[in-house]
Formats: structure tokens, C-alpha cells, sequence
């Protein structure tokens, strides 16, 4: 499936959910993190359910420290 993920296309040969996505980029045991789809935000407890659908436009934030 294709997607754009942060302005980027990616691939997903595996899964069609978010957390699929999430773990394709080694980013499920990262803390700080924000995502939406389509301009819309997932709360962090819908990402295992949420379907993702071809060309669906993934935004992920990272929290970082500093001043």
C-alpha cells in the first residue's frame, strides 16, 4: 500500500493498520509521539485498530527536550 508519511512516500507490504506502519519504522517504543492521519490525530489507544487506506497521508511528531 502506499502511503505518505511526513511528506515522504513510503510503502507497506505488511499489515494495513497504523501500528503496522509504526513498527515498519521502529517507532512503537518510542515515547513522545503524536500521529495523524489525514489531518487528523489518532489517540495513541486507537493506533492498533486504525486502517489505513491507500494514499492516506501520515503526520508523526516526535517530542524533544530542549529549550
Amino acid at each position: 500500500m502506499k502511503l505518505i508519511v511526513n511528506d515522504k512516500p513510503e510503502i507497506l507490504l505488511i499489515g494495513n493498520r497504523l501500528l503496522d506502519l509504526l513498527h515498519k519504522t521502529n517507532l512503537t517504543k518510542q515515547k513522545g509521539l503524536a500521529v495523524a492521519v489525514n489531518n487528523n490525530i489518532v489517540p495513541k489507544a486507537e493506533w492498533e485498530n486504525h486502517e489505513l487506506k491507500e494514499n492516506d497521508k501520515i503526520t508523526i511528531i516526535r517530542a524533544t527536550q530542549g529549550g
